[in-house]
């Protein structure tokens, strides 16, 4: 029975009648999904109310939890071509920058820091972001839960440790990420150890596998450490177990990467397939074991199986090979890669956070606001500033200008600049920019996006997992799939301990799979399903899972849910289909059209042109667009 479903009594007992932090009440039912919604309708119109986006939690990014009600507004403007020319009531400021970055997430902040470095610190940039803060997907949340302080990533989530002097090795140098400082917190209690992961996504064993109605259990059943029990008494056929401990098997002796190097007649041939073609032909699982075990495999770039490069699984490694040694270390801020974008944004401009750049004042301390956008400064940074329309003056061979129109707190505004880093997403850039090329744009056609639900739920204690003898769960049917305790840097909190009686929080990825849908439809059908789910709806959801899998060891949803954060990316992760990574039928691979000359004064940043979606490849991608402008665009 679903949580929304009105009986009054069960929602009681999930504790939907609570008041955690602030909740939003939403009457409307489920619409209808399909890609009709994505064309013309608003979460307003879908839902009818504005308070589609939740609660926020507190701190420097309360107002700004995944895309809120204003940001996917601002984006179905320039999707709908609100702006198709410049109107004539925009305000124009009169100014006029060196470079324009449009978007503020990691790719266009690192943008900005290459363009300093390179280009001279007398070069003016100025960063335009939609966003109410900057950050992109690498952004928090925060609650405080029984007066503690927690944080969790809404999208990014980690980084390795590179080599020392490589190229991410010496940009973590330059914004003052040491990865050295990284110290966690120790158990606090006398009882067993269990062990813990450094963000939601690091598992440590032993792990728990929960299977409920979709294998025949009625009440559900927990099977701890799978793997090591070779499946014994799971609820599946003898020959799914077979094909799985076959599977771990031969994933075991062959080890490393299935190719030599990127582009090499292994890798091109991986990206001749999907990885469900894949699983089929190499491991010889079947297509009920795949969409049933094996939907995460494409979980890195949102899609599933069935419509995903086989490259893609092995695509960090070909792009980011620095930081893939076998014994790389893996580290976490409390909310993920916000950590790396706030230390960005305090190397541009110093006083945008209060205190030193020390990993702990910039993790704990606030967002100068003010501060990020001052005349004057030769980085600045303006938030809550949908780009909607980039242009040349005349002829992009020879135009020695770029105008760029923006909406802002319900404003158009234009200026004008002498280049143009275009670090936002495909879905936006390919709109964006208006004069661009029938090469670029049809190459733009060939990037298709998926979206990602993140919902934050901070708990008062996770002792109901440890009662099971886990830190780690995973589900395959209901909301979500996995969750991890994890310990946080002793440098971000108070708390240098941790046990199962700590408030921690409780990260659910929700990606959407529509197995044998083609990819573009799965897409669609993900966005509709997203925009058109109410807060509540989605809160009863996580309450009836949380509560169906836990609440024979103890879990009560009234009393141990102190607060849920719901972080919407309507276009999460970039979804290579094959042929991505090394072209087909001849033709060059279309992130390559992209990369390889800037259009004009208008180069192309953003992780989206990789396929590979990763802070690093984002750094990468900004480092080569900055290096075209500055050789082409800015000495012309």
């Amino acid at each position: 029975m679903s949580a929304s479903g009105g009986n009054d009594q069960y929602e009681k007992t999930l504790g939907m009648n609570q008041q955690i932090c602030r909740r939003d009440f939403l009457d409307s039912t489920l619409l209808a999904s399909g890609s009709l919604l994505l064309e013309s309708l608003t979460p307003k119109q879908l839902l009818g109310r504005e308070d589609w986006t939740g609660y926020g939690g507190v701190g420097d990014y309360s107002d700004s939890n995944g895309n809120t009600f204003e940001v996917v507004k601002a984006g179905h403007q320039l999707r709908d071509h609100v702006f198709e020319s410049p109107p004539e009531y925009a305000i124009d400021t009169g100014e006029l920058f060196d470079c324009v970055i449009v978007g503020g997430g990691i790719s266009g902040l690192a943008a900005a820091l290459f363009l300093t470095k390179q280009g001279g610190p007398k070069l003016r940039c100025l960063i335009l972001e939609n966003h109410p803060i900057f950050g992109g997907e690498a952004k928090r949340n925060e609650f405080v839960v029984d007066g503690k302080r927690l944080m969790a990533p809404q999208g990014s989530d980690h980084f390795t440790v590179p080599y020392s002097h490589s190229f991410i090795g010496n940009f973590y140098d330059l914004i003052g990420l040491d990865s050295r400082e990284f110290t966690y917190q120790t158990w606090a209690v006398s009882s067993p150890e269990i062990p813990l992961g450094v963000s939601f996504e690091d598992t440590r064993g032993p792990m728990g596998f929960y299977f409920g109605a979709k294998f025949g259990q009625r009440p559900g059943m927990w099977l701890i450490d799978p793997w090591a029990k070779k499946f014994r008494g799971a609820p599946i056929a003898d020959s799914t177990r077979a094909e799985l401990l076959k599977y771990a098997e031969r994933k075991r002796d062959r080890g490393g990467l299935p190719f030599d190097h990127p582009g090499d007649e292994k890798s091109r041939k991986l990206d001749s397939m999907t990885i469900e073609e894949h699983l089929i032909q190499e491991f010889g699982l079947s297509r009920a074991t795949i969409r049933t075990f094996f939907l995460d495999e494409g979980g890195g770039h949102g899609a599933g199986p069935d419509v995903l490069s086989a490259y893609a699984p092995y695509s960090w490694a070909g792009e980011s090979p620095e930081s893939e040694h076998p014994n790389a270390q893996v580290h976490s801020f409390p909310g993920g890669n916000a950590g790396i974008s706030r230390l960005l944004v305090k190397t541009l401009i110093p006083h945008s956070i209060t205190g030193p750049r020390t990993l702990s004042a910039v993790c704990r301390n606030n967002v100068d606001f003010a501060a990020l956008d001052r005349e004057g400064q030769t980085t600045r940074i303006r938030v809550a500033a949908t780009v909607v329309g980039v242009g040349h003056d005349g002829n992009p061979e020879v135009s020695r200008s770029v105008r760029v129109t923006y909406t802002r707190e319900g404003k158009v505004y234009r200026l004008k600049a002498r280049s143009v880093v275009m670090a936002g997403g495909s879905w936006s850039t390919k709109y964006a920019v208006r004069d661009l090329p029938s090469a670029q744009r049809e190459a733009y056609s060939q990037f298709y996006r998926s979206p990602c639900l993140m919902a934050n739920v901070a708990v008062r204690n996770w002792r109901f997992l440890y009662k099971l003898g886990v830190s780690s769960a995973r589900w395959f049917e209901g909301f979500g799939d996995s969750t991890a305790v994890r310990k946080v840097p002793t440098f971000s909190t108070d708390d240098k301990a941790i046990g199962p009686d700590s408030p921690v929080i409780l990260t659910l990825k929700v990606l959407f799979h529509y197995a044998g849908l083609p990819l573009e439809q799965q897409g669609n059908r993900g966005r509709a399903e997203l925009l058109s789910t109410s807060f509540r709806d989605y809160e009863g959801r996580i309450r009836e899972q949380l509560q169906e899998m836990f609440s024979a060891s103890g879990f009560d949803a009234q009393r141990d849910i102190a607060g849920i954060i719901l972080n919407r990316w309507g276009h999460a992760y970039v979804s290579p289909q094959p042929g991505f990574f090394f072209g087909k039928d001849g033709n060059p691979a279309p992130r390559e059209i992209l990369r390889r000359a800037p259009f004009g004064r208008i180069a192309f940043a953003n992780t989206d042109l990789s396929g590979a979606p990763d802070h690093t490849t984002a750094i990468k991608e900004a480092h080569r667009a900055v290096g075209q402008i500055l050789n082409q665009a800015l000495t012309n």
